[in-house]
């Protein structure tokens, strides 16, 4: 099933914004064109939200196994103008794509730089189809890296499906030497819906009630939110582990 990923962004967000929340979430409304596009998966999709946080990593990656033959098929979930942006922002040499999905991002970076692309499940015919990658498979929640292991991390449409989010921002933030660029659908939380998302960021204060809030990042709108989180305390040198773990301060 091809649909493009701005079609989909504009079906969503008709759907999020226009329809009452009672019809929204109602199963009556939506059980019929979830059993269209699904056929004999649409049970995976209906009941995941239900038990996404109690499953076993193994359990939690045998789903999306599952649901791959139905999902859309694209090379990727970033619109034009959020490839563009990431392209332009990369600080340093050395990249870190975490949930590489099908490569089509890490392929594009590897043409101008060092590239290292991690996912649970990496296909063979990624691994051939983007040489230049260097892939593994691995965890957003536990990424096998030493601290500041690449100059720049990119997390693209990974987030919203993670078990434990926090776990992954802190290793996403633990790898990046100079920057972290994260992107993640502008969407409501409904438990009917058309994907496997158990995290929801309708506003930009969303990604921070989840982030926590940083003085050094910038948050845009472009289809989906773009975020950029420039490192605060690069010149720190040996301090800058410590101070990356102490709590934000809070706001008065």
């Amino acid at each position: 099933m091809r649909i493009p990923r701005q079609l989909a962004v504009t079906i969503n967000h008709g759907l999020d914004e226009w329809v009452p929340p009672a019809i929204r979430d109602a199963k009556w409304f939506m059980r019929p064109a979830m059993k269209a596009l699904f056929r004999d998966r649409t049970d995976d999709f209906a009941t995941f939200k239900d038990k996404a946080f109690g499953l076993s990593e193994r359990e939690f990656s045998d789903v999306y196994r599952r649901v791959a033959p139905v999902l859309i098929d694209r090379e990727t979930d970033l619109n034009h103008r959020c490839i563009q942006r990431i392209l332009g922002a990369v600080a340093g040499s050395t990249v870190l794509e975490a949930g590489t999905g099908r490569g089509y991002l890490s392929g594009l970076l590897s043409r101008s730089f060092d590239v290292t692309g991690t996912d649970i499940i990496v296909p063979v015919e990624v691994r051939e189809r983007y040489p230049r990658v260097t892939f593994q498979e691995a965890n957003v929640e536990s990424l096998p890296f030493p601290d500041d292991s690449f100059d720049t991390v990119v997390c693209t449409h990974t987030l919203e499906h993670v078990q434990n989010l926090q776990a992954a921002v802190r290793e996403l933030r633990r790898v990046a030497k100079d920057r972290l660029i994260i992107v993640v659908p502008r969407q409501r939380p409904y438990k009917h819906s058309f994907d496997l998302h158990i995290h929801f960021f309708p506003y930009a204060w969303s990604l921070q009630s989840h982030f926590g809030y940083r003085d050094h990042c910038r948050v845009t709108l472009i289809g989906d939110w773009f975020y950029v989180e420039d490192n605060p305390v690069a010149e720190l040198g040996d301090h800058r582990r410590s101070l990356r773990h102490q709590p934000l301060p809070q706001r008065g």
